[in-house]
């Protein structure tokens, strides 16, 4: 069973639990000011937090609009690799300890690195995932004018993992993505803005 630590984000002015396990990668590498990065000690999963500007026109937006962020947010964390991404469900997302009219969603996508046909990388690519699945949460703070992004990027490496155990077109999660699944109900649970005036700030 997973053992889960609060944990403050961006100064306190953010809580939620993460997994005991995780580590903080500002302790190792220099994270962005508007990130927080954590990483699993003993695999290959990581925890990313960050706060991003609106997408989309002020004000209250419809589930088209919203659907559309997510989409947009999704593209610009894959980059030129968006071809190689294949989503596989979006949910409309609650979060506890936040208001309800604040919209969040949800989507479970994968992508699969394209072949490189170069023998020199074939060392690399014997360490490169066979597919990372994403769990990719969109918080969406019409007043703050902010996105929040709640990502979990489970790397999906020959050998790590039992194969068999996966096949998402059955529904088939496979532990490591259904142990990410979990991770993401108790932010989704336990996330909680302390400070609004963060907003402000970045």
């Amino acid at each position: 069973m997973t053992n889960y630590k609060t944990t403050p984000l961006f100064g306190g002015a953010i809580v939620c639990d993460r997994p005991e396990h995780f580590a903080d990668v500002s302790r190792l590498r220099q994270v962005p000011d508007h990130q927080e990065v954590y990483i699993d000690k003993d695999g290959f999963t990581s925890i990313i937090v960050e706060i991003t500007e609106r997408v989309g026109p002020d004000g209250p937006t419809s589930l088209e609009e919203d659907g559309r962020a997510l989409t947009i947010h999704l593209e610009e964390l894959v980059g030129d690799d968006v071809d190689t991404v294949k989503v596989w469900n979006t949910t409309e997302t609650r979060f506890s300890k936040l208001d309800p009219s604040i919209p969040a969603y949800t989507l479970i996508a994968t992508q699969t690195p394209k072949q490189s046909v170069d023998t020199d990388s074939r060392r690399s690519s014997r360490q490169a995932p066979d597919f990372t699945a994403l769990i990719l949460t969109l918080v969406r703070l019409e007043r703050e004018k902010t996105d929040i992004l709640i990502t979990i990027n489970v790397p999906h490496i020959k050998g790590e993992y039992d194969e068999e155990d996966v096949d998402l077109a059955l529904g088939k999660q496979g532990a490591l993505l259904g142990k990410a699944v979990e991770y993401a109900a108790k932010i989704w649970e336990t996330f909680e803005v302390k400070d609004w005036g963060l907003f402000k700030e970045i």
